[in-house]
C-alpha cells in the first residue's frame, strides 16, 4: 500500500485521489499536513478569496411525509410545534427584506404531503415579483422529486415549470448518504440516492446550477464518505453543474438517534479537507456557519473551504432545532469581513452563481 506522504505529494502535483488513496489519506495523514495540501488545492481555485453572499431563508413547513431518525426539523401535523405558513405569510416575509441588499432567497422545508406543485410553482412566482433582484435557489431534489412525481410529471418538464416561474438554482439538501443499506437504517422511507441524481442530473442539462450535500457524523463509516464523494465527483465529471459541495455535520439533539452523539471537531475539519482533495472538480467548498457556529467556520478555512454561506438573517430554523450553538442564526456583513481576515484571506461578496459584487 503507497504511504500517506507519496499520496499527498502525487495530489500536491496535480493527480487525482483515487478510493484507496482517499482512504489511507483519511486514516494516516496527520490532519495538518491535509490542511496544508487542501489550502494550496482552495488557492488554486479560488486565491486568496473566502465567499459570501447576502440571503435568507424560507421554510414553508416542517410537516413532513418522511420521518427520517436524524431529523430536529420535523413535526407531525397538529403538533403545536409545526408550521405551514400560506403564500400570503411568505410574502410577507420576503416583503421585509426589500432594500436590505438580499441577493439569494433561499427556500427548502419539509415535504408536505398535500401542497401540489402548483403551489410551489406559485410561491417561487410571487415571491420573485416583490424581490426580482434575489435569486431563487428552491427546494430540495427530494422535495422537487415528490411534487414532481405527484404531479404526473417527467423529472424535466416539473423542473421547467419551476424555473418558468423564477427558480434558479437548487440546493443540495437531502443527498445524506448515499450507501443505500445506510439510507435504510436512518431514512427508510426517504427519496432514493437515485432519486437525488436524477434530479441534479437533469437540473445541470437544464442549465440549472446546484450544490451538493453529505451528512456525515452518524452511523456511516469513513468508506461511506469517500463513497459519496466519489459519486457527485464523477457526476460532476460529466455535467459541471455543481456550485458547491457542503458537508453537513450530524447534530443530535431531539431526534431518534440522539444517543449515538456528536463527531469531535478535528473530524470535521478533516471531512473538509478531504472534500477538498477528492471533489478536486467541484469549484467550491462551503464551511455553513450556521451548523459548525462561528469558531469552528473560522478554523475551517485553514482546511480547504472557501465559502461560508450567507448573512441568514434569523430565517432558518433546521439547525437551531438540532441544538446548534447559534439559535437566532445571523451574521453582519462585518463580522463576515472580520471572521475571514483573521483566518488570513480576503471576504468576497457573491451571487448565487459566484459572480463577485461590488
Amino acid at each position: 500500500m503507497e504511504k500517506w506522504e507519496d499520496i499527498l505529494s502525487r495530489v500536491a502535483d496535480g493527480a487525482r485521489l483515487s478510493s484507496e488513496d482517499a482512504l489511507t489519506l483519511w486514516h494516516d495523514a496527520p490532519l495538518w499536513r491535509l490542511a496544508e495540501v487542501a489550502v494550496e488545492k482552495k488557492r488554486s481555485i479560488s486565491d486568496d478569496k473566502v465567499f459570501y453572499n447576502k440571503n435568507f431563508h424560507i421554510e414553508p413547513t416542517n410537516v413532513c411525509l418522511f420521518n427520517c431518525k436524524f431529523c430536529s426539523y420535523r413535526r407531525p401535523r397538529g403538533s403545536a410545534e409545526a408550521w405551514d405558513y400560506s403564500i400570503e405569510e411568505m410574502e410577507a416575509k420576503v416583503r421585509s427584506f426589500v432594500g436590505k441588499g438580499a441577493t439569494e432567497m433561499h427556500i427548502v422545508g419539509g415535504v408536505h404531503p398535500d401542497h401540489t406543485i402548483e403551489f410551489y410553482y406559485e410561491l417561487i412566482r410571487r415571491v420573485k415579483a416583490i424581490l426580482p433582484e434575489a435569486a431563487v435557489k428552491a427546494y430540495t431534489a427530494i422535495e422537487l422529486s415528490y411534487m414532481i412525481r405527484k404531479a404526473g410529471l417527467s423529472v424535466r418538464d416539473g423542473l421547467q415549470m419551476l424555473i418558468d416561474a423564477g427558480m434558479e438554482a437548487i440546493p443540495g439538501g437531502g443527498a445524506e448518504i448515499f450507501d443505500e443499506e445506510i439510507r435504510k437504517q436512518i431514512c427508510p422511507d426517504k427519496g432514493s440516492t437515485q432519486e437525488w441524481f436524477e434530479v441534479h442530473r437533469t437540473a445541470h442539462e437544464l442549465g440549472l446550477k446546484t450544490n451538493a450535500t453529505m451528512l456525515y457524523g452518524h452511523i456511516e463509516s469513513v468508506e461511506h464518505r469517500i463513497d459519496h464523494l466519489m459519486r457527485l465527483r464523477e457526476l460532476q465529471d460529466v455535467t459541471g453543474g455543481f456550485n458547491a459541495f457542503i458537508p453537513l455535520k450530524y447534530r443530535n439533539y431531539g431526534n431518534p438517534m440522539s444517543e449515538i452523539g456528536e463527531v469531535p471537531i478535528v473530524d470535521d475539519l478533516r471531512t473538509l479537507a478531504m472534500s477538498r482533495l477528492i471533489l478536486d472538480n467541484v469549484p467550491h467548498i462551503k464551511a455553513y456557519w450556521v451548523m459548525y457556529g462561528k469558531q469552528t467556520t473560522e478554523m475551517a478555512l485553514s482546511f480547504g473551504a472557501d465559502d461560508v454561506d450567507g448573512t441568514i438573517e434569523d430565517s432558518t430554523k433546521i439547525y437551531s432545532m438540532a441544538g446548534a450553538d447559534d439559535q437566532r442564526p445571523t451574521m453582519r456583513v462585518e463580522e463576515m469581513h472580520a471572521m475571514v481576515e483573521r483566518a488570513g484571506f480576503r471576504a468576497v461578496e457573491r451571487d448565487t452563481h459566484y459572480n463577485e459584487i461590488g
